[in-house]
């Protein structure tokens, strides 16, 4: 049975190839993309089992969607494909300083109507993390029921919750949001929030002010990404940890946080402490970065070890001369 289990929205994604508008550029490359699925590709490609909720359209993106967690030997029994219903898509557009922007058409898809009736009893069976997000209870009223159930489901069955605020004032009124998602946080064991949620959701707090309303809400871990900078872990028992990232000539952040998410939990739950795990979660992010689309790059455990190893021995050849 999957030891990781996530529910959310998958996205079909159109990367354009050529920097501009979205109106003036003609060539996209087609990927996949959405928060939680970006997330719990990663877990499996780094040494996870893991399975994943929600529902896609019975039209070819949801057809290419199963066969991408085939492929990447995620779980879909707990998926609904609906016949008469559509996968949600997003297109990137790179102007031409190298910025991106992210127009989406997901309303009323397949994937906004996920209801709590969706948590199957034996979803969470055997499982050891349940992962969710802000944008999965953004993406509908049911949607965000669903989500309540899942965490609730989670919680008892004595499965650790996971959950990332990923706030998206584009999507829920931020006030709204904001009541949402740190009722959330009370639901959940282990937090993560990059620094433009915690604008979002705090304002001008410093990171340690963060970590620390976090905890309050009551989640055993609060883990806040800060970009290349690396991230702020911090526990309920008072303990804290400032981790720096990988220095790495990133090309496209796009989904760099769901991998980073999914890099810390498989590393936590395979025994590392919390900064053992916010370490190699950084290095997942920043491999993440190096190519264009949410999901291509993601890398392998593999990948990440050598990665790691590579790094150590250029940063113990510095020392040495």
């Amino acid at each position: 049975m999957p030891e990781i289990v996530a529910l959310g929205e998958p996205m079909a994604e159109f990367a354009a190839t050529e920097r501009g508008r979205l109106s003036t550029v003609t060539m996209f490359r087609r990927g996949w993309g959405g928060d939680t699925s970006n997330f719990i590709v990663a877990a499996s490609r780094l040494g996870a089992t893991c399975g994943y909720l929600t529902r896609v359209g019975g039209d070819e993106f949801g057809q290419s969607f199963l066969d991408l967690w085939a492929r990447e030997g995620v779980d879909t029994s707990g998926v609904v494909v609906e016949p008469g219903g559509f996968t949600a898509v997003y297109f990137i557009a790179l102007d031409r300083d190298g910025r991106h922007s992210f127009t989406y058409y997901r309303a009323g898809s397949a994937a906004s109507r996920l209801a709590p009736q969706d948590v199957a009893p034996g979803a969470l069976r055997g499982a050891r993390v349940a992962h969710t997000s802000g944008i999965t209870q953004a993406i509908s009223d049911s949607a965000r029921a669903a989500a309540v159930e899942f965490m609730q489901a989670a919680r008892a069955h004595g499965v650790a919750v996971s959950y990332d605020a990923n706030v998206r004032p584009r999507l829920r009124p931020l006030d709204e949001q904001r009541v949402t998602i740190t009722s959330a946080f009370a639901q959940a064991d282990v937090v993560f929030l990059s620094s433009e949620d915690a604008a979002h959701l705090y304002g001008d707090l410093t990171p340690d002010g963060v970590t620390a309303r976090v905890l309050e809400r009551g989640a055993r871990l609060a883990v806040l990404r800060q970009g290349a900078a690396g991230c702020l872990v911090a526990t309920a028992d008072g303990a804290r940890a400032a981790v720096p990232g990988w220095p790495v000539e990133a090309v496209d952040a796009t989904g760099a946080g769901d991998a980073f998410n999914a890099g810390f939990l498989v590393e936590w739950l395979r025994g590392a402490d919390v900064e053992q795990a916010a370490v190699f979660a950084n290095a997942v992010g920043a491999l993440t970065t190096l190519g264009p689309g949410a999901v291509a790059p993601i890398p392998t455990r593999a990948a990440v070890e050598t990665f790691m190893r590579e790094m150590h021995a250029t940063r113990e050849g510095r020392r040495a001369v």
